[in-house]
């Protein structure tokens, strides 16, 4: 018997599990991050002014909606793409889950930085100098790719790296990596 793999998946339920999948994992990054925050807190962690962190935590996991509402408007969705878009997402995801333990206690979602603690220039960070939001980056496309959101995942790539860079001032100042 020869069974006929289907070239495409239907639309809406494929988008409400990818989204669905996408919001766990958030919600798990974010009770890390509280927990790292408070460690960085009674370690006498500062945050630097100008941190487009508000913007970042609302226009996230906006993004991620956004993208699985166009990708439910769909009739179908390309088996081979949505194929191709988990590959992308789960090596962004992998590379940033490498940042976020080469930065172990260190990170979380908001710029905390304890004075005088030595920049971490291992995993990751060896070849990248901000490889969590390239692995962010990188979810937002896979997800795009994913769900066939030409529009949302364009608009919302555009409008991430840009407070990314926003977001990569403010660190690097904290920091004292200047360029």
């Amino acid at each position: 018997m020869h069974y006929a793999h289907p070239v495409s998946l239907s639309a809406l339920p494929l988008s409400l599990t990818v989204i669905a999948a996408v919001g766990l994992m958030m919600l798990a990054e974010l009770q890390l991050s509280l927990a790292n925050e408070r460690r960085l807190r009674r370690a006498g962690a500062l945050e630097p002014p100008g941190d487009p962190y508000r913007l970042m935590r609302i226009f996230y996991p906006l993004a991620f909606v956004l993208m699985g509402v166009e990708g439910a408007l769909h009739a179908s969705l390309s088996r081979q793409l949505v194929l191709w878009g988990l590959a992308v997402f789960g090596l962004a995801k992998a590379l940033k889950f490498w940042a976020i333990w080469s930065l172990g206690a260190r990170w979380s979602f908001r710029v905390l930085v304890v004075p005088g603690a030595p920049l971490v220039t291992h995993g990751p960070y060896r070849w990248l100098r901000h490889p969590n939001y390239v692995g962010v980056l990188g979810e937002l496309a896979g997800v795009a790719l994913t769900l066939s959101a030409i529009v949302t995942g364009v608009l919302s790539l555009a409008a991430f790296t840009w407070i990314l860079r926003e977001r990569i001032k403010v660190e690097e100042r904290a920091l004292g990596m200047s360029r």
